[in-house]
């Protein structure tokens, strides 16, 4: 299949999880997950009506950026080093993967600094594997009150990356378990926290059924990929 057939085989199930859910339609928006692909593929995906792009890496992004249209929304989904902060504000819409307290104290400097208010999710470590960085769900509601005090940021959600599973309903009840704390720090107030990203391409479907406003797809659209190694 092609780029645009797997682009439209994946928004029908998304449209078909959130009637599942009995969500509104376009509430769970696809970020088409464009790391290690050419620019000539995110084109061809923007050429059939998709706007959002995650990458991975600052660095590749910039590779890509200038190729695609000015209407193209840019999204930081992988891990940010402190040295890449200042361009990942200029050039991404949203940052993902914000994972402790003293990154988010870090760009709210910078930020301060450049006159810039970045949108960014806080990284929840949902499954407390030591192998995945982010927050505990406990020591993030333990630093709340800091993080929601750091004023030239803005706390637009969470995500998470489940454990890996092989049925994607056994993924469930980390998705919930996420949706259930951005509930409870909504109520401590301090941020919108409108924004909850979860859910890859064999999970997505589970994700948007508990609440995911973006998932996060990329070979389901564009293939498998083939990884370099890193410079």
């Amino acid at each position: 299949m092609s780029i645009q057939q797997n682009l439209e085989h994946i928004l029908s199930r998304i449209r078909s999880a959130e009637r599942r859910a009995g969500r509104p339609e376009g509430s769970a928006r696809l970020v088409a997950v464009s790391k290690t692909f050419p620019a000539e593929d995110v084109r061809t995906c923007h050429d059939a009506g998709q706007r959002v792009f995650g990458e991975n890496r600052v660095q590749e992004a910039l590779g890509k950026i200038p190729s695609l249209p000015p209407d193209t929304e840019w999204h930081l989904i992988g891990p940010l080093q402190r040295n890449k902060v200042r361009k990942a504000m200029e050039h991404f819409t949203l940052i993902h993967a914000v994972d402790s307290l003293r990154l988010a104290q870090f760009m709210n400097t910078v930020a301060q600094e450049t006159g810039k208010r970045p949108r960014i999710l806080l990284e929840v470590n949902v499954g407390d594997e030591n192998s995945k960085f982010g927050f505990s769900p406990e020591a993030l509601e333990r630093e709340w009150p800091e993080l929601a005090a750091l004023d030239h940021l803005e706390i637009a959600g969470l995500m998470c990356i489940p454990p890996p599973v092989e049925n994607p309903e056994e993924a469930r009840p980390y998705f919930r378990r996420l949706r259930e704390l951005k509930e409870t720090l909504s109520r401590k107030g301090g941020a919108p926290l409108t924004e909850l990203s979860m859910g890859m391409s064999h999970d997505f479907e589970t994700a948007v059924e508990e609440g995911a406003t973006l998932v996060r797809v990329g070979t389901a659209i564009f293939g498998g990929r083939s990884y370099a190694p890193a410079p």
